[in-house]
């Protein structure tokens, strides 16, 4: 997944490496050069473009699983929520695309939403959970670093995925693998910073 790391990316060097998973040469999108197998390109190139046609032929077309991974562990779920593309992941979950399915860090689409910022499909990913305890188990779920879906959001600085996150149960004192809460990943003296220190002093006086 596509996201910084505490400690390990650099924002430059992320911002890079996204452009070179999503563009080859010319600004065009060349899977070829990447994980992709054959019979899943169209399908991974229509999730990264957002071409809703293209990705429904995909999925008309499709032999194997929807849920099978396109690239770098990633499915084609994951991959429209990263690129932040609504009605990509709408078609996806109508097909039956799951929620909660993994990629190679640990990582659900969720987590790709809320490090985007795109708040509009993570209030979709949480309205179409089927019970609280699914949207418990997603708000939960860590990846490989131990980054909840808030720990992404905190660190993005994404303020309304930040509120919609906390108003859906997230915990703000969940800490990952280099022992740091939501709280402590924005910036000093920024709204998400604001936010999350509210949120955690209201959690410590209960």
């Amino acid at each position: 997944m596509a996201v910084h790391r505490d400690g390990l990316i650099e924002e430059e060097e992320g911002d890079e490496e996204m452009n070179d998973a999503l563009f080859g040469e010319g600004g065009l999108l060349d899977l070829e050069s990447h994980d992709a197998p054959p019979h899943l390109r169209d399908l991974a190139r229509s999730a990264h473009l957002g071409d809703l046609n293209s990705l429904r032929q995909a999925l008309d077309n499709l032999t194997g699983s929807i849920d099978e991974p396109v690239e770098d562990g990633d499915t084609a779920l994951h991959l429209a929520c990263l690129y932040g593309h609504l009605p990509c992941v709408q078609l996806l979950l109508e097909r039956g695309a799951n929620l909660e399915s993994k990629d190679e860090d640990g990582a659900i689409p969720l987590h790709d939403a809320c490090a985007g910022g795109f708040t509009e499909i993570v209030q979709f990913l949480l309205n179409s959970a089927n019970d609280a305890e699914s949207v418990k188990r997603m708000l939960e779920t860590v990846d490989a670093e131990g980054d909840t879906p808030l720990h992404h959001a905190a660190r993005g600085e994404h303020v309304d995925v930040i509120g919609l996150l906390l108003a859906s149960g997230a915990s703000v004192t969940a800490t990952n693998l280099y022992g740091k809460s939501p709280c402590e990943l924005p910036d000093p003296g920024t709204e998400a910073k604001r936010i999350l220190q509210s949120a955690a002093s209201t959690v410590s006086c209960q």
